[in-house]
């Protein structure tokens, strides 16, 4: 937590996805909520994500992924958060994953996922609600 009394969010793109207005939409909402917001942009590889989360010091990181690729890329950045000693960092992530998938990227380490249509207030709750517990 920064020295401000608010939360850092690192807000991500990972994989070779190409359309971030989703992501804009909540990195802009959650500044607007009082959050600093970091935002990385397109195509991030994990390594690129979680090296940018750990400089960055933030308490969370939210994802967005529309590619498909998320039962791969999203628990690759849970490894890497442990590996650098950041398993702390809250992992939550938005956009297109089916149902089925859910339960598992839970079990791998992300908190929460946001599908298509979630309010932007409903994200600032649970992030509120999550983090201020933890500090």
């Amino acid at each position: 937590m920064s020295g401000n009394g608010t939360h850092r969010i690192l807000v991500a793109k990972p994989g070779l996805d190409g359309h971030d207005r989703g992501a804009k939409v909540v990195a802009r909402a959650l500044r607007d909520a009082g959050f600093e917001v970091i935002y990385t942009g397109l195509r991030q590889t994990p390594e690129q994500i979680v090296a940018a989360a750990v400089q960055e010091d933030v308490a969370g990181i939210g994802l967005s992924i529309l590619s498909g690729a998320h039962n791969k890329l999203l628990p690759e950045i849970v490894r890497l958060l442990g590996e650098q000693e950041a398993a702390d960092v809250l992992v939550f992530a938005g956009g297109i994953i089916p149902e089925q998938d859910i339960g598992p990227l839970k079990s791998a380490g992300i908190d929460e996922i946001f599908l298509p249509g979630t309010s932007t207030q409903k994200i600032v709750e649970y992030l509120r609600q999550r983090l201020d517990r933890a500090a």
